[in-house]
């Protein structure tokens, strides 16, 4: 069975034909001039280029795809002409698919020809504030965030890797040193060289069933026969805070049935919870809330956003912070369940809201 393969170009000029391929057209001419000179001409090409041509696909396909004869018209062979009906059939069937297929394609492609606008790789921790604002900065300022959601150690990591130009990350509102967060997150970011972008404040807790069929309203209760929980992969900022609200209550991990048990986002461990699979999950009340469950909030906790200092005097970068500054924007994220502002836009020193690094001199002996 042959395969088929699918490819586009880029031009000025809008074509009616969707999906074209070299050989059809070339049956086509020849089906409708009688010959390969009037293909050739229809075509603007020369008629060695056409007779090589078929010649190279009959030895491609094994077929014979036209009928010639001196001093008779070229006409296609059956399987030629099946061909042709062939692509004829696709055309017809799939051209809506194709149509939106090349819609997305030229919306995309229309940033790289558009002087004014700007592109801006960030990896970052499950956000739905985020996810909000990708479709905000799209529409208002022209900025196109390229947001892949991943942990936050791997999405910091991408940062230092050069696969991004910005990360996200969250912590508690004052992470203390010693912190499980602090030995994360520490060897990962270093005062002088990375710059935090001041982003939200938003609102963690247990996400349980409608009306909470368990009565669960905190962690201890996560521990309880018969609760089933499900949690966060490691390397994520919520699995982080998980293990440290854990380790601060003295409840170690396997006390807690499905403590072993991970979903990727905050989005599916609400769905399963919602369906079912599990009573309680930590996550966002922005995930809870989509999905019609019942709230426990616990803690406050800021997302960070975070960049290389040589980025902020990019355009992309001043192209976010502008609008992250902007009051219709926070007015906007405010309206997320469990989100507020927090010193959006602003330029932040890492030592001074991560203060995790001791840069007093050492004494003397």
């Amino acid at each position: 069975m042959h395969k088929v393969q699918l490819n586009y170009s880029l031009a000025r000029d809008n074509d009616a034909n969707l999906i074209r391929n070299p050989l059809l057209d070339l049956l086509q001419a020849v089906a409708a001039g009688g010959s390969i000179s009037a293909a050739a001409r229809a075509l603007s090409l020369s008629y060695r280029h056409v007779w090589g041509e078929l010649k190279r696909w009959e030895q491609e396909l094994g077929h014979e795809l036209i009928v010639w004869e001196k001093g008779q018209s070229a006409r296609l062979t059956e399987f030629g002409a099946k061909l042709l009906w062939a692509e004829r059939q696709a055309q017809a069937r799939l051209a809506p698919q194709i149509e939106s297929l090349r819609a997305d394609l030229e919306r995309v492609f229309a940033v790289a020809f558009d002087d004014g606008a700007h592109v801006l790789g960030l990896y970052a921790s499950h956000d739905d504030g985020l996810a909000a604002l990708r479709g905000y900065a799209a529409q208002h300022a022209r900025l196109h965030l390229d947001i892949r959601f991943t942990g936050s150690v791997d999405a910091i990591s991408a940062l230092n890797e050069g696969r991004c130009e910005m990360a996200g990350f969250h912590t508690l509102e004052q992470p203390g040193p010693g912190t499980l967060a602090a030995r994360t997150y520490k060897p990962l970011l270093e005062p002088g060289l990375h710059k935090i972008i001041g982003y939200a404040r938003r609102t963690q807790g247990l996400m349980t069933a409608p009306a909470n069929p368990h009565g669960i309203a905190s962690l201890a209760d996560l521990a309880r026969p018969g609760v089933r929980f499900v949690n966060r992969d490691l390397g994520t900022g919520t699995r982080v805070l998980l293990d440290e609200m854990l380790a601060q209550q003295g409840l170690p991990g396997d006390r807690i049935a499905g403590y072993q048990r991970t979903e990727p986002s905050h989005a599916a461990v609400a769905q399963a919870v919602a369906s079912g699979q599990a009573d309680a999950g930590l996550g966002t009340e922005a995930a809870a809330v989509a999905r019609g469950l019942h709230f426990v909030p616990l803690v406050q906790e800021r997302y960070h956003l975070v960049c290389l200092k040589s980025m902020l005097e990019q355009p992309a970068t001043q192209a976010l912070t502008r609008l992250l500054r902007s009051p219709a924007w926070q007015q906007q994220l405010a309206r997320v369940a469990g989100y507020a502002p927090a010193q959006c836009g602003e330029v932040l020193s890492l030592s001074k809201l991560l203060p995790w690094w001791d840069f007093r001199p050492k004494k003397r002996p």
